[in-house]
């Protein structure tokens, strides 16, 4: 909604400085955003005579502003447009800024005296009335102090006391005031324990270090207890969900019975003392570091020996992971053999763990959440985890916000869906940072969380409390016992919420070749599989815009069993690779494609017309191309792989004879879509143009990895962002596919 004074504020911008703040032109829509924030911090650093502007009021905008004007009010503000950058500011978080006319007047000091109180540094200076530096740099960001939702007054009146308290100090910045645990928050009370342990300023730093730990261990707190240490203590229990507990100077018997049930929920010895292991678990995401949990997790397989080690050690559980998606080193990542029934026979209980290549955001979406919940079903059976597990996705990278909102929870969701759609098998754990398990839990993707927190510095552990429904703890990488025994893992903290699988299904191997399908067993049920995840992106059963349903789809593909049989057979590749590229390229044929087949035809012919003549396209059930098809039969003829007479891509006459094959001949292009799939292998070259770094794969095998499937299949349709978008969704139709292949050929 626009606001019609945060509009003239804009306007000011504009008209005052254009071209002026190396910045584009602000959008006069009357919203305030970090944009107009930005740029009102440019205008100020120009007014102060600074030369190399910036969006952000660091050191230097803090310095100069504290040295030529520690004051500002109505005799002291240096000009008029130095004072409309307040007004405008003003306006924009929300306050009155009187009209925008240069005037430092009554109505613009009420405004900066109520935007003190609201930070809660009111009485911290000396005029109420006037503008201090750091109190502007305040009102040149996005940070509120007011309420904000759902935000709590009780949070609220801790910010409001730690700006009151170390507003002074000189590495400490005002906070915002809105209700809400964050970041900055978290970092203000790092601060704020090192002011109070008489850390000097430079000295101080918001990490929790030697000297914060050693600090701490020396200030125990309990019944009694009074003055700041146990303010602090009850404010850190408050951020940390303890809602009951009351911000105050006293520890008393509420205090004490908070932190005795804060002390149980993330499993210390419960005291009801505010000891340094719980001022640990209060202060940052990995807690005391010192602390022997139950459980661990690592890339290294279990021995008999290793076994005796971690049940030395106290650990009961282990979390392994079902693959390894790149097929490099660590090479014992993925489950070995035999180890499941060696971690049994030791008493010990494993977790299974899912994780792919996705370390950003990217990775992360409904189609690649639909494809690992499958590849997971897959992998869990394999290795023999008894129906009923849980198995815990990752996200092991630092996801924002706003990336949980559009790439992790549609990923969860496609996971459910998955795991849906195949009957339940196993139970869905999250694991990755705090925001990220505590939002997946909440909308109900997953049952228990595994909690990355040895990563304290992430965006989405700073600031928030352990999720509710945690099971493991990650808090330290440590190096245990010696000799054979010897293994390196991350110990984590065990709730008791899951207790891993103790007795296991007998594995087996899955590399046998793809026998015919068992069209009498299983072709109803993938019918309905693919039919249903086609549907969750997008692509229902039959659709005016597209030539066929996915039952005439479906029918074509399948109806070339045996030769996709034999294709698989003696090019020792999975038929799911070939099925996927022809069902999905098939399923994408359009009147567009229709119209661009009449133009090569009238190009080569003379027969048609009413369109542009075109030489080439890619066409057929499976959207190949003349050049594409001549390259890739031309690369196995080469190779020895296939026999046939070499084509000349330059010449017509040799792009026509391909193109009307795959066209014409649906056994043609199948047979093609193998052949293109070995030459992607390769690297394709040959007039392709890959990018910089594209490489070989190992040769084609039935036992590739999750990478290599991925990149098969993306090469299928070339470079760049689509064909990366469009191999993601394929993974799940490959999965599917792979599925009810691997239940005939077992």
């Amino acid at each position: 909604m626009a606001d019609e004074m945060v509009l003239r504020a804009q306007r000011f911008i504009n008209t005052t400085y254009p071209n002026m703040l190396g910045i584009d032109r602000l959008e006069e829509n009357g919203q305030t955003s970090w944009t107009v924030m930005y740029a009102l911090t440019r205008a100020l650093q120009l007014e102060l005579g600074i030369s190399s502007l910036s969006n952000n009021f660091g050191p230097t905008t803090l310095n100069t502003l504290k040295s030529k004007y520690p004051v500002l009010n109505d005799g002291t503000v240096p000009s008029a447009n130095f004072a409309r950058i307040i007004q405008s500011a003003l306006y924009c978080k929300g306050y009155d800024g009187g009209e925008i006319d240069g005037k430092y007047n009554d109505r613009v000091a009420a405004s900066i005296r109520k935007l003190k109180s609201d930070m809660g540094v009111l009485s911290s200076f000396s005029d109420p009335d006037s503008l201090y530096p750091k109190v502007f740099k305040g009102l040149l960001n996005m940070d509120p102090y007011v309420v904000v939702g759902s935000g709590s007054t009780k949070i609220r009146e801790i910010q409001q006391w730690l700006n009151s308290r170390y507003i002074g100090r000189a590495d400490f910045f005002i906070v915002p005031c809105d209700g809400h645990h964050s970041r900055t928050v978290a970092s203000s009370m790092l601060y704020a324990i090192q002011y109070e342990l008489g850390m000097a300023d430079g000295v101080a730093n918001g990490n929790f270090g030697p000297g914060t730990k050693a600090g701490l261990a020396d200030h125990t707190l309990s019944e009694g207890s009074a003055g700041t240490w146990p303010q602090l203590f009850s404010a850190a229990l408050i951020l940390n969900g303890r809602s009951a507990t009351p911000f105050t100077s006293v520890f008393n018997s509420t205090v004490a019975s908070e932190t005795a049930a804060f002390q149980s929920f993330v499993k210390l010895p419960v005291t009801g003392r505010g000891d340094f292991s719980t001022w640990a678990s209060l202060l940052v995401s990995y807690g005391d570091q010192n602390r022997r949990g139950e459980a661990c997790d690592g890339v290294t397989k279990i021995t008999a020996a290793r076994a005796a080690t971690l049940k030395a050690e106290g650990v009961k559980y282990i979390g392994r992971y079902l693959i390894n998606p790149t097929g490099g080193r660590p090479y014992e990542k993925e489950i070995q053999a035999g180890e499941l029934q060696t971690i049994a026979e030791n008493g010990l209980r494993c977790f299974p763990i899912w994780q792919t290549y996705g370390r950003d955001a990217k990775g992360f979406s409904y189609p690649s959440g639909s494809a690992d919940g499958l590849a997971a079903i897959a992998a869990a059976q394999r290795h023999g985890f008894k129906n009923g597990a849980r198995i815990f996705f990752a996200v092991d990278f630092d996801a924002y916000d706003y990336e949980v909102t559009n790439n992790i929870l549609p990923y969860f969701k496609g996971v459910e869906d998955a795991m849906a759609m195949s009957g339940n098998p196993y139970r869905i754990g999250v694991y990755g940072p705090r925001n990220v398990c505590i939002r997946a839990s909440e909308a109900g993707h997953a049952t228990a969380s595994f909690v990355s927190d040895m990563s304290s510095g992430f965006s989405g552990n700073y600031g928030y409390p352990l999720p509710a429904n945690w099971a493991y703890d990650q808090i330290v990488t440590r190096w245990l016992g010696t000799g054979d025994g010897a293994i390196e893992v991350d110990h984590n903290i065990a709730s008791g919420r899951d207790i891993g699988e103790g007795s296991f299904n007998p594995s087996f191997l899955d590399n046998d070749p793809d026998t015919a399908f068992d069209f009498t067993s299983y072709y109803t049920a993938l019918t309905s599989d693919v039919s249903t995840y086609m549907e969750q992106i997008g692509f229902p059963d039959s659709d005016a815009s597209r030539i066929f349903t996915h039952t005439e789809c479906l029918e074509t593909i399948m109806a070339h069993d045996t030769l996709v049989t034999q294709l698989s057979n003696r090019y020792n590749m999975r038929k799911a690779l070939i099925q996927t590229s022809a069902y999905w390229e098939m399923r994408h044929y359009d009147v567009v494609d229709l119209t661009v087949d009449a133009a090569v035809t009238y190009y080569h012919t003379g027969v048609g017309g009413g369109v542009v003549p075109k030489r080439d396209s890619s066409t057929g059930i499976a959207q190949i191309s003349g050049e594409v098809g001549i390259r890739a039969w031309n690369h196995c003829i080469q190779a020895g792989l296939v026999s046939g007479t070499v084509l000349d891509p330059a010449k017509d006459a040799d792009i026509w004879t391909m193109w009307q094959k795959v066209n014409q001949d649906n056994a043609h292009s199948v047979r093609t879509v193998a052949l293109i799939h070995l030459w992607d292998a390769s690297g394709k070259a040959g007039g392709q143009n890959p990018p910089d770094g594209e490489s070989t794969l190992r040769p084609m095998s039935l036992d590739y990895n999750q990478s290599e499937i991925f990149q098969v299949l993306r090469r299928y349709q070339g470079w760049g962002d689509e064909a990366e978008e469009h191999a993601g969704k394929r993974m799940a139709l490959y999965q599917l596919f792979e599925k009810y292949n691997g239940l005939s050929r077992r």
